[in-house]
């Protein structure tokens, strides 16, 4: 009761249609999850002798089908980030559901493997725009005190969609799955119609009118708190029109001191947020486990795995409108250098000791890696890298930061299955820990918080 109450709780009736948005926005991301969920359990019943389908996949095959979500991803940032300034955030809200629709109806219908590759393709281009205009559509209708929190819901929902997808594809039969989940993205049309253009984006196109309804309709505004939303939207009127003032985007606004500085801490974090493994884990997770020295039931371990994701999220959701970013963030990577050390270590041993009566340590290590790796890295990267850019060139800047980070999920989700088949698992998770203690380190001396930071004016 007492949340409720609080006047910075997202229950807030003050909030309603700023919560109802981002639900709406993260059926979509759910769904999107459902098919990243989709490819661990699937493809160990692709390559085996009962396939469902006529054709068996191979390793090579696998890594492809794995990877084209990243190609993917980068067509989806590149063509919603030019978008999303020309047509607006709802249009583009609109346009990712047809790819995600065609993702479905070609793994129903796939009769070779490259119909699974271009489902794979298409499932990364629409996760790819997801992660550049849902959190700018966000950022523009939140309230300041709960921006962090309606935003973390979209990993909330994507790793929901995973633990879905995990325990849906191994247990019911392959050509149900599509033909269930596919309403989810024409449900997601139909709710999407009635949410309005962000307020920001109409006032930078000069419709005046329109800006006005809409940023009443996103703060809930009533007889009551007319005059106040009538200050506060002359207020958000006059810093968008200084901005416009200023003219079009230029190349010295890109080489300013604090870009460069946010520049360089982007990178890091998109690097570690590839090469930490914790998105490889989510589509290798069964291989992983099966080359773990447990004798656990691997896709039982998967499943498991979800939850966690899913309890790691949350946890970011509740604490990051609370500690901030950084606090989480250094949490996340420090947590996860540990948790795949030790992994490493035990893999290690595993190989000529029998260490059997402890086969729930890998299970139990993987856990606190991706709890603690949820909490921070996969559930905040989104929120920082929109956050830290200067307003004028911040939608560029968020585009292109997906853009790459798209290349490193291609380059990370091709490299893993054969880094771990030529290296060995042991090394791998070493790898990934040194890439999380230098990040680390890095975080703790430059990243800035950006809890409570305007998104108009900064």
């Amino acid at each position: 009761m007492a949340k409720l109450s609080n006047s910075n709780s997202i229950l807030n009736n003050r909030f309603r249609h700023q919560v109802l948005a981002t639900l709406t926005v993260c059926i979509l991301t759910f769904s999107h999850g459902i098919g990243l969920g989709w490819l661990s359990p699937t493809l160990s019943k692709l390559q085996s002798d009962t396939t469902p389908l006529n054709f068996n996949v191979s390793v090579e095959d696998a890594s492809w089908i794995g990877s084209l979500l990243g190609l993917g991803s980068v067509c989806g940032n590149l063509i919603i980030g030019f978008l999303q300034n020309k047509i607006g955030r709802k249009a583009c809200i609109y346009v990712l559901a047809p790819p995600h629709i065609c993702l479905w109806i070609l793994i129903y219908f796939a009769n070779s493997v490259e119909y699974l590759m271009i489902a794979r393709f298409l499932g990364g281009l629409t996760g790819g725009g997801c992660y550049v205009v849902f959190p700018l559509f966000i950022s523009e209708i939140a309230d300041t005190n709960i921006r962090g929190t309606l935003a973390t819901m979209l990993m909330l929902s994507v790793n929901t969609g995973i633990l879905i997808g995990f325990i849906i594809c191994t247990h019911v039969a392959y050509h149900i799955i599509p033909f269930c989940i596919v309403t989810l993205p024409v449900v997601y049309l139909l709710l999407a119609f009635v949410l309005p253009e962000t307020p920001q984006h109409l006032l930078r196109k000069k419709r005046y009118a329109d800006a006005e309804k809409s940023f009443y309709f996103y703060q809930m505004c009533n007889i009551k708190t007319k005059l106040n939303c009538r200050l506060n939207f002359d207020h958000l009127k006059s810093i968008i029109e200084n901005i416009n003032d200023e003219g079009s985007v230029a190349f010295k606004d890109f080489v300013t001191k604090d870009a460069l500085k946010c520049f360089a801490t982007a990178a890091v974090l998109l690097f570690v947020n590839q090469f930490s493994g914790i998105f490889a884990f989510v589509n290798y997770m069964s291989d992983i486990f099966s080359n773990s020295g447990s004798t656990m039931d691997p896709n039982t371990c998967t499943i498991i795995m979800g939850v966690v994701q899913i309890a790691g999220t949350y946890a970011a959701t509740l604490l990051v409108d609370i500690f901030g970013r950084k606090i989480l963030m250094l949490w996340s990577t420090g947590g996860m250098a540990v948790g795949l050390a030790a992994f490493g270590v035990f893999t290690h041993y595993a190989q000529t000791m029998d260490l059997s009566q402890y086969s729930f340590v890998p299970l139990l290590l993987m856990s606190f890696v991706s709890f603690i790796g949820n909490m921070g890295l996969i559930a905040l990267t989104f929120v920082v890298l929109v956050e830290i850019f200067p307003s004028k060139i911040r939608p560029i800047c968020a585009s292109a930061s997906m853009a790459i980070l798209s290349l490193l999920v291609f380059a990370m989700l091709k490299i893993f299955p054969l880094y771990m088949d030529s290296f060995g698992i042991s090394v791998t998770m070493w790898s990934c820990a040194l890439v999380c203690a230098t990040s680390y380190l890095y975080l703790f001396v430059f990243l800035k918080e950006t809890k409570g930071k305007s998104m108009d004016t900064d």
